[in-house]
């Protein structure tokens, strides 16, 4: 396997464009067998030394940013898969004071989380990290969710994402309620605060009535950095309307590049300008020294992944559908799924799936061995170089703003990675060599958000 290598960078308006990489943390990695094997690590998914000693080597190799996703049930092969770790919103904030530099990105649900308590939540995460903080922002549906949450949340697809625009109308409120000079903290005078330069938000819209203004000051940032990982017709035009960096999910180089286009234009479309949304498909790589240790490896993992672990995920992709009917070893066709535009749960990894099913026509047993990789991200194997070049490929060639990294071994992989395909991007001049901005919004090269005090 092999890339042209484009070893120059890119330059955007006179400027050097930056290349971006967040690590995504998921179980001992984003293998669906990684938790099993003898090199991940042994510390328990709860135990928050092995997610401090993970964003704190990801530091060292200058990442913009980590993130932290999130589930909201046991499912049923617990048993089986290592999927259980700590609530993300609450493990920031142990990240961030063993931290200094690196973003934190941590998921949360608009369906299940009033507007006042994510804003209050991310605000103080935004001025305990001194302005590090990131809202992966979902649109939740999954019926066992539902039952934790007095089966609140099981509207249509349109319907959440029509009530996530009124959701992030108010969050946006609640921080920008407080001018940034809103805070005098004059102990001679006996001042606190300006009563006039902080005001209620008084919100009434469909779905949501709130008073404000927020109790806590804004944040360094103005507001979190606004991520969000949908990429349905409905998950994109949101995208273009809220989005500062999009978490995407593509099998293939293709259809990366045609989601980069064409969300850039949605965006553009909107008035914003196209790079205060960056664009960061999902890279899980198996690095060897050679491609036989590289291929070595991947089918150590994919000898200990469990077919009936990967076939019930494959069910709570589509909503709950039984496949228990479909043979391991038999070719699938897309009349085996149901209808994308019939499901309500993650449609645009339905239409992915089904997608890959149609073009390669694959077993039932293979269809959940790729899957096990990365879940319907792009997955690889190759030496250093030849992952530096597919991602400086993808970078030059309109597919990327950079990468969303989902090592699938950890923390194997992420030293790997860092220790050797870092410094080949250095020596490219595609990415940093030290960190010159103190925020998240300042590693993504993203603009502070103005208020209506100014």
């Amino acid at each position: 396997m092999a890339w042209t290598n484009l070893s120059h960078p890119l330059k955007v308006n006179n400027m050097t464009r930056q290349l971006h990489i967040n690590l995504f943390i998921h179980s001992r990695g984003h293998h669906e067998a990684s938790w099993r094997h003898p090199e991940a690590s042994p510390l328990a998914l709860t135990d928050i030394r092995y997610f401090i000693e993970l964003a704190q080597r990801a530091e060292d190799g200058h990442f913009d940013s980590i993130f932290l996703a999130d589930q909201l049930a046991v499912r049923d092969d617990v048993d089986r898969a290592g999927r259980t770790w700590l609530e993300p919103i609450t493990a920031l904030g142990a990240l961030a004071v063993s931290t200094s530099r690196i973003g934190l990105i941590a998921t949360a649900s608009t369906t299940y989380t009033e507007p006042f308590n994510l804003a209050r939540q991310f605000a103080s995460l935004d001025h305990i990290s001194n302005g590090r903080v990131g809202w992966n922002i979902v649109t939740s549906w999954s019926a066992s969710a539902a039952r934790n949450y007095g089966d609140a949340g099981q509207a249509s697809h349109a319907d959440r994402y029509a009530s996530a625009d009124e959701y992030l109308e108010v969050v946006k409120s609640l921080w920008d309620s407080w001018a940034d000079d809103a805070i005098v903290d004059d102990r001679e005078s006996g001042q606190y605060a300006v009563g006039e330069r902080i005001r209620p938000v008084d919100y009434t819209g469909h779905y949501y009535k709130v008073s404000g203004p927020l109790n806590i000051p804004r944040g360094p940032q103005g507001w979190p950095v606004l991520i969000q990982a949908g990429s349905s017709d409905a998950g994109r035009r949101f995208a273009a309307r809220h989005a500062e960096a999009v978490f995407t999910a593509h099998m293939e180089k293709a259809t990366a590049k045609a989601f980069y286009g064409d969300l850039k234009s949605l965006v553009r479309a909107q008035g914003r300008a196209e790079d205060q949304t960056l664009i960061l498909p999902g890279l899980s790589p198996v690095i060897g020294s050679s491609e036989a240790e590289a291929q070595r490896l991947a089918q150590e993992l994919n000898d200990l992944a469990d077919p009936e672990v990967g076939r019930d995920r494959l069910s709570g992709r589509f909503g709950g559908v039984d496949f228990s009917h479909l043979p391991l070893d038999k070719p699938l066709s897309p009349e085996d799924f149901p209808d994308p535009a019939t499901v309500e749960a993650a449609r645009s990894r339905t239409e992915l799936i089904i997608g890959v099913v149609r073009r390669e026509k694959p077993t039932l047993r293979q269809l959940l061995s790729k899957l096990a990789s990365a879940r319907g991200h792009f997955t690889v194997t190759g030496t250093p170089e030849q992952i530096a070049d597919l991602i400086e490929d993808w970078f030059t060639d309109g597919v990327a703003d950079g990468v969303n990294l989902m090592p699938p071994l950890l923390p194997k992989m992420l030293d790997i990675f860092i220790d050797e395909v870092i410094p080949l991007l250095q020596q490219r001049g595609l990415f940093r060599t030290a960190y010159e901005g103190e925020t998240l919004r300042s590693h993504y090269g993203l603009e502070r958000p103005n208020t209506s005090f100014e």
